[in-house]
């Protein structure tokens, strides 16, 4: 009989560690916006994909890429320019799908008569640099005729500071106008200190994609876990795509712990919507973009063609009847 017990006893951790091995481990960089709440909401839905997601939260995208850099992540959302800076430095890193469209805005002070790019002549404009609102920003300024600098003397002075820090610049008037991302620049305007000028989407770049990337390694050495965190992926953005209800109490109570209100979810959503597509040529554009303004100092722009790789998302997509 004790010998039957000691057997049982036995097999009990063995069970356990069969179980606690049958979820992989994938760890997440992300940031704190609403268009990255689906990525944020694989890691509810990860045991059920046979996988345990451990996700860091990041400010901005080139803080995860530097995360990813020092090996501490296997995957991250981070936005295009950040993953291309990543592989510009020589970061082994592949692009493997989009997660969501959109999500800039220029917002001007609503005290201010500014109601087209040209009219921020002369004014003090914030945006996050190195960020893609950073792109679009010196897009905007020089297909408008407008120079633009971090220093008095041109038509624009350039104030650079972080995204929540730019509302309250804006809030407080120590600057015009701002090139902001979602939800912040809703609240702005829903909190009646900010007006829209424009959603920023008619440079070459259209509206841009935000990146999922994976580490080579993990892409490659772990192919079947790979597989599984792609298609967790693409059920967490199908299930927020399909049902709103469920993605905004997940952001609003979850992420932002009831700081962004219904109508700022609604808003930031519907200029910054949900997805999972990204194209070799957007990677390109943005790229060439970024080259062209000087931003993610590239002294050999990576080739878009050479480490875009939409297989995985292909083949979840596939598997769940995705078109």
């Amino acid at each position: 009989m004790l010998k039957k017990v000691l057997t049982m006893a036995a097999v009990i951790p063995l069970a356990l560690a069969g179980s606690a091995q049958a979820q992989e481990v994938v760890r997440l960089g992300n940031l704190k916006f609403a268009h990255y709440g689906a990525v944020s909401y694989i890691k509810e839905i990860a045991p059920k994909c046979g996988l345990k997601v451990e996700e860091r939260v990041f400010s901005k995208g080139l803080d995860a890429m530097q995360a990813v850099i020092a090996g501490e992540l296997d995957v991250g959302a981070v936005s295009s320019e950040a993953a291309i800076s990543g592989r510009a430095s020589g970061t082994p890193i592949y692009v493997v799908a989009g997660f969501a469209k959109g999500g800039a805005r220029l917002v001007a002070r609503a005290d201010l008569s500014v109601k087209t790019v040209k009219d921020l002549k002369g004014k003090k404009v914030g945006v996050t640099r190195g960020g893609i609102q950073d792109i679009l920003l010196a897009a905007e300024l020089s297909q408008n005729g407008l120079t633009y600098s971090d220093q008095p003397g041109k038509d624009v002075q350039i104030i650079y500071l972080g995204f929540p820090d730019l509302n309250q610049a804006l809030l407080g008037k120590n600057i015009d106008a701002m090139m902001q991302s979602e939800p912040y620049s809703s609240q702005s305007i829903g909190k009646g200190f900010g007006k829209e000028v424009i959603k920023p989407y008619d440079t070459p770049l259209g509206e841009p994609v935000r990146a999922m990337v994976m580490t080579e390694k993990f892409y490659k050495e772990r192919r079947p876990v790979a597989e599984k965190f792609m298609r967790c992926f693409v059920e967490a953005t199908k299930a927020f795509i399909d049902n709103k209800d469920l993605a905004e109490k997940y952001v609003r109570e979850n992420m932002f712990k009831g700081q962004v209100s219904h109508e700022d979810f609604v808003n930031a959503i519907e200029n910054s919507p949900y997805s999972y597509d990204m194209s070799v040529e957007h990677i390109q554009v943005t790229t060439d973009l970024m080259q062209k303004y000087g931003i993610g100092k590239m002294s050999k722009p990576p080739l878009a063609k050479e480490w875009v790789k939409t297989d995985l998302l292909d083949q979840a997509k596939k598997s769940l009847n995705i078109k």
